[in-house]
């Protein structure tokens, strides 16, 4: 995110202004600073440990997945445990704002980052010693020490939703009603599972063992750290595979530029709709963002012919899904996306391709994305034909329900819009004249087995 909205800047320096008044009372708060030397140069050294990055969790100030605030969260939610308020939001200031950080502008998301976190460490250590936490720990008395010691997790999980769900509306431009969808529950685990880790190095940090007993709570945090991510490594060239792959088709149809992307989002739509778990709903985005990668194995020539096709370049064309089947059977971390590919072109009516099957015989996974192919390419302006606005679109989809399409995935992504918009993309020089003529209004657009109607035979599929 090179330039950040005015508005995501005021936001941004409202949360800054919290975080200083969290501070305000540090002169009249007797804070032992050993400890938070301590745990502050703890944190901010474990903010410099090289390890494997895992995926950016969105494009906003701070969050490209930092690797301290993944990994040793631990040592701010110790520090949440063992000091006052304001001394607890000390500890995460230095780590913060000397961290690395790769996208810019940096120093705004250092600061972004800094303010978040001190004001989260804060109202989760005022929770922890409003509930008696400080006498838990010292004691020791289990097991009421877990009460403010979960009090205070979900204290701070919840802060850091609400400050994140801000940044994303503001700075990401993300619709109001999905901003904060999905935050809490996705971070509550590993906050919860650092949190005790947190907890076990208080503990031993009040023990006669001391600090240094408390220290080797890190360790075996880091090895999993570690192991995680090497999990997100792992993730990460899966989606190098994918973005070669969708490029290389990008180049050769380049009328058809961000289709695919835009497909794997609308499937994530419907798939959401539907329930399915998370693991699911990545592979269905790979089935989507995937769907078209057969056109590698067709002749350019006929990706991009003025003009209609003839019958025997149409039959060409629609080999592209088992071509594209073919080309990623071998890849295993693909899963129901390979059926997907293969099938996405067939019709509840049996009279699809390439093997015709009907009803329930389709694959789940390529009825949802026949759905979100067929929405993106009315939605989006090709060189033969102008875009279709998302009710005509939709209008078109609930027609065809039944014949062509799963009456239930059109349902599932009628809600979904209803639910979060859609902003059409154009995929095509809208300088370039328009091949062939415009379609006119009243033709329908996904009838046919590749993309328009019988009488438009010739148009190349999406």
């Amino acid at each position: 995110m090179g330039s950040v909205p005015a508005s995501a800047r005021v936001y941004v320096a409202c949360v800054v202004l919290g975080a200083l008044a969290c501070l305000a009372s540090l002169p009249t708060v007797r804070v032992p600073w050993w400890i938070v030397a301590l745990l502050s140069t703890l944190y901010a050294g474990c903010e410099r440990i090289t390890l494997p990055r895992g995926p950016r969790t969105a494009g906003v100030p701070g969050r490209e997945a930092p690797k301290g605030m993944g990994t040793f969260l631990p040592v701010l939610l110790a520090g949440a445990f063992l000091l006052p308020p304001p001394a607890a939001a000390l500890v995460a200031l230095p780590g913060a704002l000397f961290a690395r950080v790769e996208q810019r502008p940096r120093w705004l998301r250092r600061v972004w980052r800094a303010a978040q976190l001190a004001v989260a460490i804060w109202a989760a250590s005022r929770v922890h010693w409003a509930l008696g936490g400080r006498d838990a720990v010292v004691a020791p008395d289990f097991p009421y020490a877990l009460v403010p010691a979960g009090a205070a997790v979900l204290t701070f999980c919840l802060v850091l939703t609400l400050l994140d769900g801000g940044i994303l509306a503001l700075a990401e431009r993300v619709p109001v009603r999905g901003a904060w969808r999905g935050l809490f529950p996705r971070s509550l685990a590993p906050v919860a599972v650092h949190g005790l880790a947190g907890l076990m190095m208080a503990v031993l940090w009040r023990s006669p063992y001391g600090p240094v007993a408390a220290l080797l709570v890190l360790l075996p945090m880091y090895v999993s750290c570690w192991v995680f991510a090497q999990y997100h490594r792992e993730r990460a060239a899966h989606q190098a595979t994918i973005r070669a792959l969708v490029q290389a088709v990008d180049i050769k149809d380049g009328y058809t530029r961000g289709h695919s992307e835009r497909v794997g989002q609308a499937s994530m739509m419907i798939a959401r709709e539907l329930g399915m778990n998370d693991e699911r709903v990545e592979v269905l985005r790979f089935a989507g963002i995937l769907h078209d990668v057969g056109k590698l194995g067709v002749p350019t020539r006929l990706l991009r012919k003025d003009g209609p096709l003839t019958p025997e370049e149409r039959r060409v064309i629609e080999l592209h899904p088992e071509y594209g089947h073919e080309m990623v059977r071998g890849i295993g971390f693909l899963g129901e996306a390979r059926s997907a590919i293969l099938h996405h072109h067939e019709r509840l009516d049996g009279s699809g391709y390439p093997y015709g099957l009907m009803g329930a015989q389709i694959p789940e996974f390529a009825r949802v994305v026949a759905v979100a192919d067929a929405f993106d390419a009315m939605t989006s302006t090709r060189s033969y034909r102008r875009a279709r606005p998302v009710p005509a679109a939709l209008e078109e989809l609930e027609r065809c329900a039944g014949s062509q399409f799963d009456p239930g995935m059109v349902g599932a992504l009628a809600r979904a819009l209803g639910r979060y918009g859609w902003r059409p993309a154009v995929t095509a020089d809208t300088n370039t004249p328009l091949r062939g003529g415009v379609c006119p209004p009243a033709t329908p657009l996904v009838s046919s087995r590749l993309e328009g109607h019988p009488t438009n035979v010739g148009r190349r599929g999406p």
